[in-house]
């Protein structure tokens, strides 16, 4: 019997990518930086206070899709139990709801993310950019993914 694949469980930030996560924030929040980088608002589960995270907003198929590639992050546990988000960037606000994405319809969507922001996020992934589609079959339950719903 073989062991058991590890699954993606939540990876905190190292004092480096906190900082440089601070700052895409902030540069976000502002309206500048890379135009795909948004500062992600949600209320707290507990707390109700607002939290913020820089996200990178991908289209795929005509849609508007969130991946979390460090896995069941907290703003991804608070965004669930809110049932909605902010996407900051500049003076601009867009709320949306969430529909999770299904497991058997995430693995072309996360070789897209992958694809593009890999020097980002690819040391989250056991998976290399540019794999088969086939190969973010067995990883998909691992990363949680979301469509965003216009309110």
């Amino acid at each position: 019997m073989g062991t058991p694949e590890k699954k993606n469980e939540f990876q905190p930030p190292n004092a480096m990518e906190a900082f440089f996560n601070r700052a895409m924030g902030f540069l976000a929040g502002l309206g500048l930086g890379p135009s795909f980088i948004y500062l992600l608002q949600v209320r707290g589960r507990k707390s109700r206070k607002i939290f913020s995270t820089p996200v990178n907003l991908m289209e795929f198929g005509g849609r508007q899709i969130l991946v979390a590639p460090r896995g069941r992050t907290q703003w991804v546990r608070n965004a669930e139990a809110a049932g909605e988000i902010t996407l900051k960037r500049g003076s601009t606000r867009l709320r949306f709801g969430l529909r999770e994405i299904a497991d058997e319809g995430k693995p072309e969507i996360l070789r897209e993310y992958l694809g593009r922001y890999a020097s980002a996020v690819g040391k989250f992934f056991p998976v290399k950019a540019g794999a088969p589609v086939e190969a973010f079959r067995g990883v998909a339950r691992d990363y949680p993914v979301f469509e965003l719903v216009g309110r």
